[in-house]
């Protein structure tokens, strides 16, 4: 796992649970491996209304966080003035549980699968290079 520079994200995942901690980071590293599988360069790691951020030159900011008053769920945080959520539900339809257009959820329990999600995550971190492609160019970018 690489190291959280920012002494203010590393505070806040210091203080989220540790079970939802180890699947939060899990999701950080996703976000970071996935962008340097594209060769995105580097990629901003800040805090957004006090959660995890990140965010690549050509991309929208991805945010990810746990509530205490829903303890048993963790979430990915999209813009939700893009048309990403919109377009993982065409592709991936309920493979994942969306949140509107804002957010997928994951709980506690549940297997992600890997692969498609770090290829919402690489659709997000391209975003702004993308937008105007259908579905995002996705269907040259599966493998």
């Amino acid at each position: 796992m690489q190291e959280i520079h920012n002494p203010a994200v590393a505070q806040v995942f210091k203080q989220y649970p540790p079970e939802m901690r180890k699947r939060l980071l899990f999701l950080r590293t996703l976000v970071l491996q996935t962008a340097e599988e594209l060769q995105l360069g580097e990629i901003e790691e800040t805090l957004k209304w006090g959660e995890p951020s990140y965010i690549a030159k050509q991309g929208s900011a991805i945010r990810m966080d746990w509530k205490a008053r829903d303890p048993e769920r963790y979430a990915l945080y999209f813009n939700c003035n893009t048309s990403l959520i919109e377009t993982f539900e065409a592709l991936y339809g309920h493979l994942f549980c969306y949140e509107g257009k804002r957010a997928i959820i994951f709980t506690q329990m549940e297997l992600i699968p890997v692969k498609q999600l770090k290829h919402c995550i690489g659709l997000a971190l391209q975003y702004h290079r993308l937008k105007h492609l259908p579905l995002l160019g996705s269907r040259h970018l599966l493998h």
